[in-house]
């Protein structure tokens, strides 16, 4: 496989999927669907909930979330092989299994957290920014996406952390799974 030209079409689909509409989350995780032979309705509705930081509630990162949701899929292919797991094979609560599924996710949010400053979506977006007064706003929580014009992609830097997040698990997967 030649990372360089994979990584790049993924991080062309996974921007493509932002513009369509999918959130951050949905976006990252749509784009490895295929690896995980997961059908793409399926893998919309399982990363639906953690785009804007989780539900919108600004926490952590949608695109980073997408990301830790592929590292347990990751983990669970215990053969090495890409097929869905058999409905009678549960491979939790077996700790080891959990300890390395964490230590996986915990490795891709330092990577991702160097390449950003941040997991926090708020922190990302800018939302947490000292007043001159040397106050922080509150963040106003909404369950309302905003629409989609030029105007939003431009104020946010949501398509450059779907880039990260695809680019970070493509490393993780190059450097340690090394296929």
């Amino acid at each position: 496989m030649n990372w360089t030209e994979e990584t790049e079409k993924r991080v062309q689909r996974g921007v493509a999927y932002f513009k369509q509409g999918y959130n951050c989350s949905q976006s990252v995780a749509l784009t490895f669907a295929d690896r995980y032979n997961i059908p793409e309705p399926l893998m919309a509705r399982i990363s639906a909930s953690f785009g804007g930081g989780i539900g919108r509630m600004r926490e952590t990162c949608g695109a980073a979330c997408g990301m830790f949701l592929l590292a347990g899929l990751e983990v669970t292919n215990t053969e090495g092989r890409h097929e869905e797991l058999a409905p009678d094979i549960n491979p939790y609560p077996d700790p080891l299994l959990k300890k390395k599924d964490y230590e996986v996710v915990q490795h891709l949010a330092a990577m991702y957290r160097e390449q950003t400053g941040s997991l926090l979506c708020r922190e990302l977006l800018g939302l947490n920014k000292q007043r001159a007064d040397g106050t922080i706003p509150d963040i106003v929580i909404s369950a309302t996406p905003e629409a989609r014009t030029d105007e939003y992609y431009k104020k946010r830097p949501c398509v450059r952390m779907v880039e990260l997040a695809i680019r970070t698990y493509m490393r993780y997967l190059q450097e340690e799974v090394g296929e």
